[in-house]
């Protein structure tokens, strides 16, 4: 069960209404399924990331973070490109 107290989500995926957030907490990762339409309408897409409250077990608040979401873009796009660049090969000569 999600501790109460303000955390870290991301939006995993949305399906049939459904959101799935990955949820960073003090003690490790959480899955947290939530109806869609209690996101802020910009957080309705995947990979954004948001602030909650969860309180009594409930979910208290959400708070879309616009900044968090395009730095996380962009991090994942830096790796995947680093990752993406192929390594020479021995004898390959890039002179």
């Amino acid at each position: 069960m999600l501790p109460d107290g303000t955390h870290t989500a991301v939006v995993d995926r949305i399906e049939d209404g459904i959101a799935t957030l990955e949820v960073d907490a003090a003690d490790g990762l959480y899955g947290l399924e939530i109806e869609a339409a209690e996101l802020p309408t910009e957080a309705q897409t995947a990979d954004a990331v948001l602030e909650i409250t969860v309180e009594d077990s409930a979910l208290a608040s959400v708070t879309y973070e616009p900044d968090e979401t395009t730095d996380r873009g962009s991090e994942a796009q830096r790796r995947f490109d680093r990752l993406s660049k192929r390594p020479p090969r021995d004898g390959d000569d890039d002179t």
